[in-house]
């Protein structure tokens, strides 16, 4: 027996850790294949195969996780998450009411989950000015300003 094929167990023990500890900071399962991948090719070593079968064993085992358990592993992971839109997602589509008086360039406007926003008409608003207290829906957010339409030419 050749000592790389007698010290293998070594080289696959280092890898498994090695790609176990880095799966643990990326969390997108290929290390964790890659790592099975390395266990197979202990467990084949064990059995007294040479290095370099060993190594061909572990890359097509690791190969096929990647290739096939992987992404159903990944879409069932990442098929529970929230469907809510939040942050600037939540913002566009909202209603409120016009607090200073609206203009394409300038106005504040008080959106119905109670936050205050610097607000302008959008571009496709033909209208001068808009009055306090007139209903209005938020088209886009641009910075820290919502672009807004008035609900009675939107026909809601």
């Amino acid at each position: 027996m050749d000592i790389l094929t007698q010290y293998a167990w070594i080289a696959w023990l280092v890898l498994i850790l090695l790609f176990g500890v880095i799966e643990l900071f990326t969390l997108e399962l290929t290390f964790l294949m890659l790592a099975l991948g390395g266990a197979f090719g202990l467990v084949s070593g064990l059995f007294g195969l040479p290095w370099w079968a060993q190594f061909i064993s572990a890359a097509v085992v690791a190969m096929a996780l990647i290739l096939l358990l992987r992404p159903p592993l990944l879409w069932r992971l990442h098929s529970g998450g929230d469907p809510t839109p939040s942050n600037i997602d939540a913002i566009v589509g909202s209603d409120g009411r016009v607090v200073v008086p609206l203009t394409t360039t300038a106005g504040q406007v008080r959106l119905s989950n109670g936050e205050l926003w610097s607000a302008r008409l959008a571009a496709l608003s033909d209208l001068g000015e808009v009055s306090v207290g007139t209903p209005v829906l938020v088209t886009a957010v641009i910075g820290a300003t919502i672009s807004v339409v008035p609900l009675e030419r939107t026909g809601a």
